[in-house]
């Protein structure tokens, strides 16, 4: 089992930054390719930004490259999520993922407000 805790989400006005943060409880982190995932109202789910186990690789939404940047830390069991000018259509519920194999675990979600 993987617990996943994020962080960082509040309310900000366009052209600002946020950095998320999600810490997992697995002993096994390092194994994971992690993820975020963001879910506005009214809207799916949908997925913003990935890295592979062992953070060489990256992959993006194309309605965040260039602006955001997902990183992790291994030994810290976490990954983050460092949001540059950030838009009013970035508002949404933001998800931690971790993926390893058929197993797929999701945190609680933080809020992220943006006002124009």
């Amino acid at each position: 089992q993987v617990l996943l805790a994020e962080s960082g989400g509040g309310s900000v006005q366009a052209g600002g930054s946020l950095r998320l943060s999600c810490a997992s409880s697995g002993r096994t982190f390092s194994s994971y390719t992690m993820g975020w995932f963001r879910q506005a109202p009214g809207k799916e789910r949908e997925f913003v930004a990935a890295i592979s186990w062992s953070g060489g690789s990256t992959n993006y939404a194309d309605s965040v490259k260039g602006r955001f940047t997902i990183s992790r830390d291994n030994a810290k069991n976490t990954v983050h999520l460092q949001m540059n000018i950030l838009k009013p259509e970035d508002t949404a519920v933001y998800y931690c993922n971790a993926v390893f194999g058929a197993r797929n675990y999701w945190g609680q979600g933080t809020q992220v407000t943006v006002s124009s």
